[in-house]
């Protein structure tokens, strides 16, 4: 047994926790995976790694025991890991396979757990701040905690991780003030609601941020039962500065601060009419807008539009490409075609990006045409998902986290990104 395993009798099938099978893999130990989920669910998302190698067979083909082409498959000498949906399956299989005399664990909580692990890590900027990123691996999603002078706003923040925010911004001292989207997401559930001082859902009900959207997002038709600024491009925020009306807008704001720094606003439409880049210091959070592999998908606000949205989405990028080569472009989101920092952590000057991706270089004909050729399936439940983050809908903490579940594909095709 393992010492990241535990068993409650000697005939117990060990258990493995999803955050200690992350450790494994990020420290390259080599891990066997049988996937005993659907074909369609491991086609979907599957847990992935350099050292991972893994196997789908699904559960009900393991119900009376272990078919000899899965023996064929299967390691001798080498610890399983059974995984399914929710933990329960995986259990039974994995009792089949200790009957069978493989050494055998199964994932606690599934692939319903994998997606439970959020990881955060503090990047090395020249910004006056600290400034975090969180990493979901599950899905790819990425958000940002930024804090200067007893201060901190959150950007692209997921509901399911509301209170991580709340308590790591009180452990650098600073007190949670703006909750900040940079578009309507169309792949996992906004918290910026949830960590409005009027909402009563837990458990982020102790925060006190003020919600913020672009107001080209807001245009789309948002409606929220608590009170939420708006900015514009070329605004700047002031962590500190509360409105108390919905409508108010920070447009005519002189430049004001988080700390001491500020954030400014950069309307860069595309992947969507509101989507908005947060400037602080030398570093972009780019939201969807451009990734440190690729770039956005203009179809999920209006797949009819996608070739106008490309186009719009290419005039975005040329603003970008104005910045200095040292800016570190910090997205909402990672494929498994990203390449990580030494640190883990996602993010890449602009000028590397620049040298090495390939649609950054194109003219807009062959951007546009390039970008609508090959898009990737839409995120799952998107529109459900888009329709929750708009307030037209409220799906409870449960539900809402079921419609997250699986890969963003948030993100154009990643053929021929780079040069």
């Amino acid at each position: 047994m393992s010492e990241n395993a535990s068993a409650t009798d000697d005939e117990s099938v060990a258990t493995v926790t999803p955050e200690s099978l992350k450790e494994r893999i990020d420290a390259g130990e080599d891990v066997f995976i049988l996937d005993a989920r659907s074909e369609g669910d491991f086609e979907e998302w599957r847990i992935d790694g350099e050292p991972v190698d893994v196997v789908n067979y699904p559960y009900f083909e393991l119900i009376d025991g272990v078919p000899e082409d899965l023996h064929e498959t299967l390691p001798e000498g080498e610890r399983i890991t059974v995984l399914c949906a929710k933990g329960g399956a995986s259990e039974m299989v994995a009792e089949n396979l200790q009957a069978e005399g493989y050494d055998v664990e199964h994932l606690e909580r599934g692939m319903k757990g994998w997606a439970r692990i959020y990881e955060y890590a503090e990047l090395d900027t020249d910004v006056d701040a600290t400034v975090a990123q969180y990493r979901r691996p599950s899905s790819g999603c990425l958000a940002y905690l930024v804090v200067s002078d007893g201060e901190a706003a959150v950007i692209d923040p997921l509901r399911a991780f509301t209170e991580e925010y709340v308590q790591d911004a009180r452990a650098l001292g600073a007190d949670l003030t703006y909750a900040l989207d940079t578009h309507v997401h169309a792949d996992h559930i906004s918290g910026v609601r949830d960590l409005s001082g009027e909402a009563n859902a837990e458990p982020g009900a102790d925060a006190d941020a003020t919600p913020v959207l672009p107001a080209p997002a807001v245009a789309r038709g948002v409606e929220y039962d608590v009170t939420y600024e708006t900015v514009e491009d070329g605004d700047t925020l002031d962590v500190g500065d509360v409105h108390e009306s919905q409508s108010d807008s920070l447009a005519n704001r002189d430049a004001v601060r988080l700390g001491d720094v500020e954030i400014e606003v950069v309307h860069t439409p595309g992947h969507t009419t509101g989507m908005t880049a947060y400037k602080v210091g030398d570093v972009l959070f780019t939201g969807d807008g451009l990734f440190t592999e690729s770039v956005a998908r203009p179809d999920l606000e209006d797949p009819e539009a996608a070739r106008d949205a490309a186009r719009v989405l290419y005039d975005s990028l040329q603003t970008v490409l104005e910045m200095p080569d040292e800016t570190v472009i910090a997205p909402a989101h990672f494929s498994d075609a990203a390449t990580p920092n030494d640190d883990g952590t996602y993010t890449a000057e602009l000028g590397d990006l620049r040298e090495n991706m390939a649609a950054l270089s194109m003219d807009e004909e062959e951007f546009v045409e390039f970008i609508v050729a090959d898009m990737p399936p839409r995120p799952a439940n998107y529109e459900e998902i888009i329709a929750t983050n708009l307030g037209h809908e409220s799906p409870d903490d449960e539900r809402a986290f079921e419609l997250e579940l699986g890969p963003n594909n948030c993100a154009a095709s990643e053929d021929a990104l780079t040069n």
